[in-house]
């Protein structure tokens, strides 16, 4: 009963949903506005303006803390499903041993090796479950942040009126604005906005890190 890759398997897959929630995002690499420093737009209303979706969810502060929650919980996960499966991957040696020095009479090889399977589908079990725990609380960390980014700019176009306002996203062609007019990227404003609301609503004892 070999299942080393198979249990070697499962914990990578683990490992590689944990290590997502650390790479999500972390492209973004562009300056952003030094601290205290009052950022204005030039663009007219009814402007077609763009700002920068990489810069937004690396130097939004509310992201980057919903980023190290998340991580700190894929962590843990990650370390149980590692522990159990090299519990189990010990268990599995230890008998595997004992078969190959023809030291179990077959009844008892018989038994530990049901016993064995058991706990091998037990593992898979969890460490499936666990899989999809930590997809839920990477997909609701991008909603609240979505959620988050999207009631700020409804409440900022109301004061600038702009026709229409994109995001672009990419570092080598970005897309959809592969190029515009730097007056148009409202990127260091909306980003102002939302990291002054954010310490505003911090202050009122809105805590909008945790997730459910």
């Amino acid at each position: 009963m070999k299942q080393t890759p198979l249990i070697l398997s499962i914990i990578a897959l683990v490992a590689v949903a944990a290590l997502g929630i650390v790479q999500l995002t972390s492209d973004g690499s562009k300056k952003k506005a030094a601290p205290g420093e009052a950022v204005e737009t030039v663009a007219k209303e009814g402007s077609i303006v763009w700002f920068d979706l990489d810069r937004v969810l690396n130097e939004y502060d509310m992201a980057n803390d919903l980023r190290s929650v998340v991580e700190t919980k894929m962590q843990s996960i990650q370390e149980e499903v590692t522990r159990r499966g090299n519990k189990l991957q010990s268990d599995l040696n230890k008998f595997n041993s004992d078969l190959n020095k023809g030291i179990l009479v077959r009844s008892v090889a018989e038994q530990r090796s049901q016993k064995l399977q058991e706990q091998q589908n037990s593992f898979n079990t969890y460490a499936a479950q666990k899989e999809q725990e930590m997809a839920e609380e990477q997909q609701v960390m991008m909603n609240q942040i979505a959620d988050a980014i999207k009631t700020f700019i409804d409440k900022f176009n109301e004061e600038h009126k702009y026709a229409m306002i994109v995001a672009t996203q990419g570092n080598i062609l970005p897309l959809p604005v592969t190029t515009g007019d730097p007056d148009l990227d409202i990127t260091d404003a909306l980003l102002e906005g939302l990291n002054a609301d954010y310490v505003k609503n911090k202050g009122k004892g809105e805590d909008s890190t945790k997730t459910e």
